[in-house]
């Protein structure tokens, strides 16, 4: 559907003739008959834009402090869209789109470069960007705190500013830091923070040290980062970091990385061992399964056949990777899937209102 309908009886036009959405719904709210035909008006409003209210709620979207698009600029990273991204322009590009709120997080290669009083100034800074951002555009837009890793002192002094005094949505990590993954025994003051505060735990590969380069031409980047995500993935499952920390809410961005078509890998569907049943007394497709799971690089027909059998509908969260992605690539690629309306309803919004009750009036 792109905007028209077509009319295949009288209506004044001839046969076939196409109608402009707008002028649909203005003739249907005229005539008193909206209600009549909800499934016609959820798929037009599934387009956003113009059809009616922004609805969608994007996890992973992606802004930029001043002091970061300098850094980034120096270090010579590539990231063009981090470098040129400005507020006005992606509140633009959010009601083309039909997205209410994004909830922004700083990107790779993070604030920590070696100097931790850099890093904590520098997160300092990204997130009081992030805290006026939310207070110039109310409802438009929320934050997932940047945090100085590995420094774990600096980092927990963050979340306590961060989430008590800025009242960021949740906290942002990358997947490794210096070859250590979340798992790790380094962070666990850290994930033990977050659980007692039942707090989200959004993360986003790094370029991992390892393999950066393997491929010539830039060509192993987007499989570095995916293959990041399974690994840390792995790291707070068998460390018995998801176990110890029930209440931490998880989201792992381009829905999960490789995982969920290695399940094999993980234990999954196998009788389990002594050792995996004590590891994980759910078992550990109850701790993939509880975890959250956006939709940047997923919404695709080849993908999401295996992504949505091992992931429940309700912890799929709509996630596009703005501004290296557009909004409409992911929009369109979960609607030509063929969700149904209530589904898809639930993927764009509603589970992440579950997670951020805040959003529900916005």
């Amino acid at each position: 559907m792109n905007g028209t309908l077509t009319f295949e009886g009288p209506s004044g036009r001839p046969k076939g003739a196409r109608v402009p959405r707008r002028e649909f719904l203005g003739g249907l709210a005229g005539l008193g008959v909206s209600a009549l035909i909800p499934d016609a008006l959820s798929a037009l409003q599934a387009q956003g834009g113009a059809s009616g209210a922004p609805y969608r709620i994007d996890v992973h979207n992606h802004f930029s402090a001043p002091g970061f698009i300098s850094l980034i600029k120096a270090r010579n990273t590539g990231q063009t869209g981090l470098v040129t991204w400005t507020p006005s322009k992606t509140l633009e590009d959010m009601d083309k789109d039909g997205v209410a709120t994004s909830i922004v997080s700083t990107s790779e290669p993070g604030v920590w470069f070696g100097d931790d009083t850099a890093a904590r100034r520098l997160a300092r800074e990204c997130n009081e960007y992030g805290a006026r951002l939310m207070a110039d555009h109310p409802g438009r837009f929320g934050m997932f705190a940047t945090l100085p890793m590995p420094d774990v002192e600096g980092t927990l002094r963050e979340i306590e500013y961060a989430f008590d005094t800025l009242k960021a949505d949740g906290a942002c990590f990358l997947s490794s830091y210096q070859s250590k993954y979340l798992g790790d025994p380094k962070f666990a003051p850290v994930m033990d923070e977050l659980n007692r505060r039942k707090a989200v735990a959004y993360t986003h590969p790094s370029r991992a040290d390892c393999c950066a380069n393997l491929l010539p031409d830039g060509r192993s980047t987007g499989l570095t980062l995916a293959t990041d995500t399974t690994f840390t993935i792995a790291s707070v499952l068998f460390s018995g970091t998801t176990v110890r920390c029930p209440d931490i809410r998880f989201i792992w961005s381009h829905g999960g990385g490789t995982m969920p078509y290695i399940t094999g890998r993980f234990g999954a569907g196998n009788p389990p061992t002594p050792e995996m049943a004590k590891r994980f007394p759910q078992g550990v497709m109850y701790e993939i399964q509880k975890m959250y799971y956006d939709t940047a690089q997923v919404a695709n027909a080849y993908t999401l056949p295996t992504f949505t059998k091992v992931i429940p509908t309700s912890h799929i969260l709509y996630g596009t990777d703005y501004p290296f992605a557009g909004f409409a690539a992911v929009s369109n690629g979960l609607r030509d899937y063929g969700f149904a309306q209530s589904d898809l309803r639930a993927i764009e919004r509603d589970n992440a209102v579950v997670l951020f009750p805040r959003l529900k009036k916005a």
